[in-house]
């Protein structure tokens, strides 16, 4: 891997010397990390999660070297329109995290607020916000975004048009769950679908959008069966292995392949030795670099992270036959979206159905809805009496992440677990 190294080194060098001459070489390592999953997997994890590193390696590296092939969007974005039209959708959130492989999330935040933006603004925006100014990504032909979850959103694409002149359309997410609020919004869907038909010069196939639903149906159920197999027995994946997942479900959710990958994962784990460690449920954001995380939940067969709460944000079936009211509800219906208190209902049900040992949530800085709503969060696990741990972090830039102190709030807590499982063998 000293060769790999060695290249990131490289980029990172050629970035902050010469910013606006790096896209290529970047293009150039994406499309090499994509031949690397496919060629030289990582052994030590299973081949569902090895199939699904590469699957986004190559969603990403393909789209990014044909530009007229994918809009921006964020995680929350309708990718199922976009399919309909043969576009890709890349998440902003998702590329600052593989802009990061190159180690210069660092510089582009720092370009950012140099140029003016709030230190406040959340690192995954400033990241690609960096990115964009500094002239190191070009900019692409179209953007949608939603008001879902990060107020930072809409404050990151109006900057974008502004200054790059980015197009894009905002999607205006009700918080009501009614039918006026779900009709507003299946407006905005449907005119954004036009809109994509001026800009692409492409004709809209309603029925292309009822099979990408269907899909998107199956692949939710068969989701949750495997995230209850993930419960029973022990898969071998490390701390990315989720962040990928959470990609996949949000940029590719609705294609046969993802679907496809999610049933090999399920026959592959009954092939697994039954998992007697801890089972963690995980909510929010995944710091995929923080290496005490790493430590305990890569290929660890004492921790096993089952499942988390980003991946699985919308749990309801959607009516195929009305396709952009059924986006419309499960936007509205997202579990980030509204009040933290019906994240909290989601992340209750999860537990009752995957029984988890514990909860861990992530509080990403700058996210003011996780930090805020984690102690409600703690107080049902307190009432279901399942334990459960707060981490404050950053999920992407390493300065706002403190190794030791995580470290040993994580330590602690899994000792906790540890020993109460040893009293309760004592006693039996």
């Amino acid at each position: 891997m000293w060769i790999a190294d060695k290249y990131i080194d490289y980029i990172r060098e050629q970035t902050i010397e010469n910013p606006g001459q790096s896209w290529g070489k970047m293009l150039l390592g994406f499309q090499a990390n994509k031949l690397r999953t496919k060629l030289l997997p990582k052994k030590e994890i299973s081949k569902g999660y090895q199939k699904l590193e590469a699957l986004m390696m190559s969603f990403v590296a393909d789209s990014l070297c044909r530009p007229d092939s994918y809009v921006w969007g964020n995680i929350f974005s309708p990718c199922e329109i976009m399919q309909c039209f043969g576009l890709g959708t890349l998440s902003i959130e998702c590329l600052a995290c593989y802009l990061s492989g190159y180690h210069l999330e660092d510089y582009f935040i720092d370009y950012a607020q140099n140029t003016g933006i709030a230190p406040t603004l959340c690192s995954y925006h400033k990241t690609f916000v960096g990115a964009i100014d500094s002239g190191a990504v070009p900019v692409p032909q179209y953007a949608v975004t939603t008001s879902l979850s990060c107020d930072g959103n809409l404050n990151t694409f109006r900057y974008l048009e502004k200054k790059k002149g980015v197009p894009f359309t905002f999607l205006d997410v009700p918080y009501g769950d009614d039918e006026a609020s779900v009709d507003y919004l299946a407006g905005q869907l449907r005119d954004f679908a036009g809109e994509l038909e001026r800009r692409f010069g492409k004709t809209f196939d309603e029925k292309k959008l009822k099979e990408n639903i269907r899909i998107e149906n199956e692949t939710r159920k068969e989701l949750m069966r495997f995230f209850r197999l993930q419960s029973e027995y022990y898969y071998p994946g490390e701390l990315i292995s989720h962040l990928y997942m959470m990609m996949g479900m949000h940029l590719l959710i609705g294609t046969r392949e993802f679907l496809d990958l999610v049933r090999f994962m399920i026959e592959e784990i009954q092939t697994y030795p039954k998992f007697e460690g801890k089972k963690i449920l995980w909510v929010h954001l995944l710091p995929f670099y923080q290496e005490s995380l790493q430590h305990y939940f890569n290929t660890n067969q004492k921790y096993q992270i089952i499942a988390s709460d980003i991946i699985l944000d919308s749990v309801e079936e959607m009516d195929a036959e009305k396709p952009f009211h059924a986006l419309a509800r499960k936007i509205i219906h997202n579990a980030y979206n509204g009040s933290y208190s019906h994240r909290a209902e989601l992340v209750c049900g999860l537990t009752d159905t995957l029984r988890p040992d514990a909860v861990i949530q992530f509080c990403h800085w700058g996210c003011k809805q996780s930090s805020g709503g984690s102690i409600l969060l703690k107080e049902k696990m307190q009432e279901l009496e399942i334990p459960m741990l707060i981490l404050d972090g950053d999920g992407i830039d390493k300065r706002n992440s403190h190794d030791g102190q995580i470290k040993t709030r994580l330590e602690a807590f899994l000792e906790m677990l540890d020993s109460e499982e040893k009293e309760r063998e004592e006693v039996c």
